[in-house]
């Protein structure tokens, strides 16, 4: 039995073309965009995986157009190009390029890095005064808080790093509010004789905060 594939009319050049770059995010690699569009009934006929695509390539097929493999892997690195550029980009220091006088500011931004990347999971003490002029104190899971917000601001000195209710411990000193609250690295345990202390949930090392301790 002879079969025939015919030819694929001409797309209109903008109206009915094909997103390739939605094909390149959907497909890994080119043989795969060419596997998409062959049948279980190309298969049966033609009784090679390696000429179905060729088929397909070649455009001898009436399911519309097909883009060409130079194309396809062009938009590919491009697209791939551009993953990688953006993950650069939101992998920039908050503290890069920051003149910072202030010792406190100077030492979160030697950790900056360290802590961005995974490498470590620092426990910062910080005993300040809120907005409303009370004073306040807690352990946040630095780690944590530079996946969550905006540091740039601190380092740029236009706000205070300052502990919150849902910070690993807080403790206002005027109202007597006392809240503690696990994070994404550390799970808090509070009710330890000894004072408070934090199990890191990746290598379930026990981080004790008290400073008796480090001084004996």
């Amino acid at each position: 039995m002879e079969i025939t594939y015919p030819v694929a009319n001409k797309m209109e050049k903008d109206g009915a073309r094909t997103d390739l770059d939605g094909t390149v995010n959907e497909f890994l690699t080119y043989d795969e965009y060419l596997d998409s569009k062959i049948t279980p009934l190309d298969l049966y006929y033609l009784e090679d995986e390696k000429l179905a695509r060729q088929v397909v390539e070649l455009g001898l097929r009436g399911t519309g157009e097909v883009w060409k493999r130079e194309e396809f892997e062009s938009r590919k690195a491009a697209a791939q190009a551009s993953r990688l550029s953006k993950r650069s980009e939101q992998k920039t220091l908050a503290s890069a390029g920051k003149e910072l006088k202030d010792n406190f500011l100077r030492a979160l931004a030697e950790r900056e890095e360290a802590n961005r990347s995974g490498k470590n999971h620092s426990i910062i003490f910080i005993r300040d005064h809120s907005a409303c002029g009370q004073e306040i104190s807690g352990y946040i899971d630095y780690a944590h808080r530079l996946k969550c917000e905006d540091f740039e601001p601190y380092f740029s000195g236009k706000k205070r790093l300052l502990p919150r209710p849902t910070d690993l411990s807080f403790y206002n000193w005027k109202t007597n509010e006392v809240t503690s609250s696990d994070s994404a690295n550390y799970q808090v345990i509070a009710n330890n004789p000894n004072g408070v202390l934090f199990m890191n949930k990746k290598d379930r090392n026990i981080v004790n905060v008290d400073p008796q301790l480090s001084c004996g």
